[in-house]
This record gives C-alpha cells, sequence and structure tokens, in this order.
C-alpha cells in the first residue's frame, strides 16, 4: 500500500493549527501537529493539502476546545529519537488538568537527576503539541517554562484545562 505525506490546517483559539499526518488506503497516522510561529514546524506543499483524511484529528480538537474531551485517541506516528519517543510517550499520563515538574516526570522515566535537562530538550522536540500535553510539564517551583508554542499559549492551555486559575483583568 502506498503511503502519503499529507497536511491540512485547523482553526483554534490558538490560532491555525498545521497537521500533518500520512495517508495510506484511507487511514490517516497524525505526524505533527503546530501552533502558528513555532520554530522547526514541518515544511508543507501544497499540491500536499488534503482535509478529508484530518476529519477524526480535527472533530476531537473541536471536542477538545469545547471542553468536552480530556484526551485524545488518534494514531500517531511521530519520528524522533527512542529517547525522544519515550518522553512523549509518557506525557499520556500526565492528566487533564494536572501538572508534573520536569524533575517528577524524568524520574518516572528513570533518568538520573544529572540528565533533566535532556528531557527538557525532549519536550521542546514534541511534534504532536496539544495531542502529547508537554503544556502540562512545568518547572519544580511552579514556574512555566518554555514551550514551543510560546508561553502565553501554555498559560492559556494550563487555564483551560483548569490547572491554573484565570488571571483577572
Amino acid at each position: 500500500m502506498t503511503t502519503h505525506a499529507v497536511h491540512t490546517t485547523c482553526p483554534s483559539p490558538l490560532g491555525e493549527l498545521l497537521l500533518t499526518g500520512e495517508e495510506s488506503g484511507g487511514l490517516l497516522t497524525l505526524t505533527s501537529l503546530s501552533l502558528p510561529g513555532r520554530h522547526g514546524a514541518p515544511a508543507v506543499r501544497a499540491e500536499d493539502r488534503h482535509d478529508r483524511p484530518f476529519a477524526e484529528v480535527r472533530r476531537q480538537l473541536d471536542a477538545y476546545f469545547a471542553g468536552r474531551l480530556t484526551r485524545f485517541s488518534l494514531p500517531l506516528a511521530p519520528a524522533g529519537t527512542p529517547f525522544r519517543l519515550r518522553v512523549w510517550q509518557a506525557l499520556e499520563d500526565v492528566p487533564y488538568g494536572t501538572t508534573t515538574s520536569y524533575g517528577e516526570l524524568a524520574a518516572r522515566l528513570g533518568v538520573p537527576r544529572a540528565e533533566i535537562r535532556a528531557v527538557g530538550r525532549a519536550l521542546g522536540a514534541n511534534p504532536l503539541l496539544l495531542v502529547r500535553p508537554c503544556q502540562r510539564v512545568i518547572g519544580a517551583d511552579g514556574s512555566l517554562r518554555g514551550y514551543a508554542g510560546g508561553v502565553e499559549r501554555k498559560v492559556w492551555l494550563l487555564t483551560h484545562e483548569g490547572a491554573l486559575q484565570p488571571a483577572l483583568a
């Protein structure tokens, strides 16, 4: 069976999302979800845009942003080293509405304390923002450290999920 790289965009409260995937036999495997302005977002060709294969991804994203979905259930195929894949997989164990620290995540993975930065670098390279929820990882002191989509979007997402209280204007 032939596999085709495809992409589409999806409106969201965070701006237009870029979705990329591989389609084979009418089935889609999601390879990345990028927020606007993300450094390192995949390059796409206009002729590879196909909206139909992403219908289920869009349905789940709409439900997430409407507050009706707390965990994504999609076929995923991110490209990464075995270590990065392990870190990204571990993100699925951080429940909606909660946060964990870089150190706690590293400890769960059996990563020595001296190598916590490697966990942070893996999170920064996460190609499946929102779906693999790296926004839920914060500093041990509660600080909202970097986020590939921008710290302001991390704040929005954590507030949306109820892990942060809305700021008073």
